[in-house]
């Protein structure tokens, strides 16, 4: 049986609104770029200027097919009735890429979970959440010397994250065995819920629905007949990279794949292999931090046909960081765009417009503070809750299977205009 969560009260205007902002999942973020305080750039192909954003086109399903978006349903609020009760101290934590290159990521995700806590706080003087942040720097290595200090809190019943599918393969045995449970907004390797962790539950599609949901968009609907599938060597690149190429069938030119590695920002020898093939378009594997100088090397290089890349590279940061060489970028998601008012709020907690993984890191840590509101004082307490769940957020209905996989999920399609 499943535990149906509270609905939405009538004064919590920021969780009724479902209008999609046209810059959702790819607005504003941290760090340089033509426009800081925008995330956008204004520099165009014939010198003018006009900014470019990253917007939502289309809902696609597993088949590549266009698929209305839902209408505005009743979100679960996080503030409750405000009569919850919980011991002095309790906490969740975050865990992800809070500094270095790709930091954006993971910063949406905090920012986003921050302000369903401060709702949560605000409405209920008798528990006090505090999210305690632990910063990975996207980086396996990194992740084992923090994962430690993680379940070492007793204070912290539950965890958002990681973010990223490197860092949550590394640390994944070390949650489960602290029965904590792990609850990630964005990390989308399929081989993550294949580990028999009990702990584990992901709040999006998977890159084996989003690998060829997207490949038979782009065959079927972009009636690309010729791919370039190139990937980074992170375990999220070479996954999705893998479900792409498979979704693709003889649409991936194995001529011009090519493999690249993560700090990477020379891709002359890729942009070469690319530049003499007859292909349609280009598929990037990766992160935004290797998205942005390869599509740019592409464009230096004479290369003008599409380039398409997934949620590691759907951040405003690619915009800023490539300029007008993003122009056109066709970019998926298994996020949902933000609702007008939620994006409104948010900015007043955050300074700036959330970006990929915002709602979701919203909806995730709702979750547990409703599992929190409902008398949950344990980490055991706390997987059974979410386990257990069916409720609805702002971004889609959650509910998982036994694996720790989503009932259901469906892929978004953004482009850079």
């Amino acid at each position: 049986m499943h535990r149906t969560a509270r609905r939405a009260s009538g004064g919590a205007a920021l969780l009724l609104a479902a209008t999609l902002v046209l810059t959702a999942c790819g607005p504003q973020s941290q760090g340089g770029g033509d426009d800081e305080t925008t995330g956008t750039s204004t520099e165009t192909d014939d010198g003018g200027s006009a900014e470019l954003s990253i917007v939502p086109s289309v809902q696609i399903d597993i088949d590549g097919a266009e698929v209305p978006a839902a209408e505005a349903g009743n979100p679960v609020d996080p503030a409750g009735d405000g009569s919850a009760e919980c011991a002095e101290g309790t906490s969740i934590a975050m865990a992800g890429a809070l500094t270095g290159p790709n930091a954006a990521l993971g910063l949406n995700i905090l920012y986003g979970a921050q302000v369903a806590v401060d709702a949560f706080n605000e409405a209920n003087p008798g528990c006090q959440v505090t999210i305690k942040e632990f910063d990975t720097e996207g980086d396996p290595q990194k992740a084992t010397q923090v994962a430690p200090q993680i379940v070492g809190d007793a204070s912290v019943l539950g965890l958002l994250g990681p973010a990223f599918s490197g860092e949550t393969a590394a640390t994944g045995d070390v949650f489960n065995q602290a029965g904590l449970l792990s609850l990630t907004a964005s990390a989308t390797n399929p081989d993550l819920t294949t580990n028999g962790w009990t702990n584990f539950f992901r709040g999006l599609a998977n890159d084996a629905v989003q690998g060829p949901s997207v490949a038979k968009y782009l065959v079927n609907t972009k009636e690309f007949g010729s791919v370039c599938v190139v990937s980074d060597n992170s375990d999220y690149g070479i996954g999705l990279a893998q479900q792409i190429t498979e979704g693709l069938g003889d649409a991936a030119n194995e001529d011009c794949a090519a493999e690249v590695k993560t700090g990477d920002k020379d891709f002359s020898a890729a942009v070469q292999i690319i530049s003499g093939a007859d292909a349609d378009a280009v598929f990037y594997a990766g992160y935004y931090a290797e998205a942005a100088p390869f599509v740019q090397g592409l464009r230096d290089g004479g290369v003008d046909i599409p380039f398409v890349s997934a949620d590691g590279t759907n951040d405003p940061q690619f915009v800023s960081q490539a300029g007008a060489a993003s122009k056109g970028a066709i970019l998926s998601c298994p996020c949902g765009p933000a609702p007008e008012d939620f994006a409104a709020t948010y900015e007043e907690s955050a300074g700036q417009a959330p970006g990929v993984y915002s709602v979701e890191g919203y909806d995730l840590a709702t979750i547990m503070l409703t599992g929190i509101a409902s008398g949950v004082t344990d980490r055991a307490g706390l997987i059974d809750y979410v386990a257990n769940y069916s409720g609805e957020g702002l971004a889609r209905t959650y509910e998982w299977d036994d694996t720790g996989e989503l009932a259901s999920a469906l892929i978004w399609i953004y482009e850079v205009q």
